[in-house]
């Protein structure tokens, strides 16, 4: 009997099926093995197998779900998120809210929803190069969207895509994102155990059977004994101690922030030096963002020496941040330091004309920018202008008329102590040996960026300590020439006020001597010249002599004609 064309054919695809999915499940199956082993080497070689069973079934959700947490085992977070990088609340947000935005503005989408924490009115909101009004995420707003999103499908996607995707944000720096993502996880979880648990007796209570971060290999037990390690409980005591430090740095940004918008420098800066300078690590581009904000802080305080500094780290942890490179050619140019200036926009000018070639802003879809693709060409057309001033400046000779009082942050006219003690600081704070310091208490999400980080951290620090170097050989110069000129003004008073002194003394003689007597005969009036120049002479002898026995001075006074009677008591003449 013949075989249908038709039966033929579904007899093939069914074959085809069947024997795809058996290829799946020994990928799957190999990658667990090689996966239980917790080494980097053999779960490389288990993503690859993952890659593999993918390639054939792309929505697999154990092979998703066992890819997703290899990487995230093996610290490759971005990997991470550009894998789940639909579930990302912000990114998701900004899709929707910008729908109908034109493919060559498609870099909008990185715009996210925000909301002002002071007036926008405040006077501190007006400080250059920065954003008039910093925002911060709406929680609310976040969790809405992600719940609504989760009750839609909470069936058909698995639950760990929150807890891993959420683990991976805070590595990366989006707190908000991570922290929503982790409550929900959290809850959706404690919810699923929950109704485990109600559904089961009390003989046949067993732990749920979900794969976790400690526990990837899928070995699970029978249901009516419990595993030997509990990864249900442990995993969910690391999410409660991951959450509780996102929440605190939030919270402490929040606050400097607010201290910032406020006015209060002081306060700005004390709060961002608890992230940056905490005992816990915090992660790269949210230590990046903090110190770019401690360095408007600084600026508006007038510690400009400081400013840079935090602009330096800035840039060693992210090269492609607009601000700090805008914040520090602005911080330069206010010193007049124009060739380092020049630098700095010329290499602002580069990064512009590379987002207008390639249609986006730099780094992945998730990389927070608080710049919108569309206002580029025109900052480009302002940089390209006051590039040209500049230039002209340079030409006209403006190079050597470096404002160093402001660099190291003194008044004009301060003394040699002043400058000591600020140079003093200065160098113990920004000596180039302790540039790479701050990179100890940075996560970093790729390590295979260190050296570089170092590299950048290091030659900044050295350019930033030899500009203050030059700054206190200038001011030191300028005091001791102001020194040397006060030495010789208090020499010159002193010869004038000696010589006032003698003039006076000359005239308190003169009146001193008796007048001459017109009736007397020219012989009487030569003996009184005669006299009279031989008190004077004697006078000039025992001139600025301290006579200490008054006997003795009334003696020379009788023996040049003064024979009046002095009365000495000599009860005063003890010593």
């Amino acid at each position: 009997m013949a075989v249908s064309p038709c039966l033929s054919v579904n007899d093939q695809k069914k074959h085809w099926w069947l024997s795809n999915r058996k290829v799946v499940d020994k990928y799957i199956k190999d990658a667990r093995s090689l996966i239980a082993t917790h080494e980097q080497s053999e779960i490389v070689s288990a993503l690859n197998l993952l890659d593999a069973a993918l390639a054939i079934s792309p929505r697999f959700e154990v092979a998703l779900e066992l890819k997703a947490r290899s990487l995230l085992y093996l610290r490759r977070f971005k990997d991470v998120a550009d894998l789940l990088q639909d579930y990302i609340p912000s990114l998701k947000m900004s899709g929707d809210d910008s729908g109908s935005v034109s493919s060559d503005n498609s870099s909008q989408h990185l715009s996210r929803e925000r909301i002002k924490l002071l007036p926008s009115n405040n006077s501190s909101s007006d400080l250059p190069g920065r954003d008039p009004s910093f925002k911060c995420f709406s929680i609310s707003e976040l969790k809405k969207k992600v719940m609504a999103g989760l009750w839609k499908n909470c069936e058909k996607e698995g639950q760990w895509r929150y807890l891993v995707l959420g683990q991976a944000c805070c590595h990366l720096g989006l707190m908000e994102d991570a922290m929503v993502l982790l409550q929900t996880g959290k809850r959706l979880a404690s919810d699923a155990f929950r109704r485990e648990s109600v559904c089961r007796s009390d003989d046949s209570f067993s732990f749920p059977n979900s794969i976790t971060t400690l526990d990837i290999s899928g070995t699970t037990a029978p249901p009516s004994m419990p595993p030997r390690n509990p990864t249900f409980f442990s995993e969910s005591e690391n999410i409660s101690q991951l959450l509780s430090h996102i929440k605190l740095l939030i919270r402490r940004r929040t606050a400097a922030i607010a201290a910032l918008d406020a006015g209060l420098f002081s306060e700005a800066i004390r709060h961002f030096a608890k992230i940056v300078d905490g005992r816990r690590p915090a992660p790269q581009s949210f230590l990046a963002e903090c110190y770019m904000q401690r360095a408007f802080a600084y600026k508006a305080a007038g510690r400009i020496a400081e400013s840079i500094s935090d602009c330096n780290k800035t840039l060693a942890l992210d090269p492609t941040c607009i601000q700090a490179l805008d914040t520090r050619a602005s911080l330069l140019e206010t010193i007049r330091c124009l060739p380092d200036c020049l630098h700095d926009l010329e290499h602002l000018k580069l990064l512009y004309n590379t987002i207008l070639r390639d249609r986006k802003l730099p780094g992945p879809a998730w990389k927070r920018h608080y710049v919108r693709y569309r206002e580029i060409p025109g900052k480009l057309c302002a940089l390209t202008t006051k590039i040209q001033q500049l230039k002209q400046r340079v030409a006209s000779g403006e190079t050597g008329n470096v404002d160093y009082y402001a660099l190291i942050g003194l008044r004009r006219g301060c003394s040699r102590s002043e400058l000591d003690r600020a140079h003093l600081l200065l160098c113990l704070r920004h000596k180039p040996d302790k540039a790479t310091n701050f990179i100890e208490r940075c996560e970093f999400a790729d390590e295979c960026d260190l050296d570089s980080i170092k590299d950048r951290a290091k030659m900044s620090a050295l350019l930033l300590y030899r500009l203050l170097q030059k700054g206190y050989s200038s001011v030191m110069s300028t005091i001791m020439d102001e020194e040397a000129a006060e030495k010789q003004r208090k020499k010159a008073a002193a010869a004038l006020q000696a010589a006032q002194a003698a003039a006076i003394q000359v005239q308190q003689t003169q009146h001193s001597n008796p007048k001459p007597d017109h009736e007397t005969s020219p012989v009487s009036s030569c003996n009184n010249n005669s006299k009279n120049t031989t008190t004077n002479s004697n006078t000039n002898v025992f001139q600025g002599v301290f006579c200490r026995d008054l006997t003795v001075v009334g003696n020379l006074l009788s023996q040049v004609g003064f024979n009046r009677p002095l009365t000495v008591k000599y009860e005063a003449l003890s010593c």
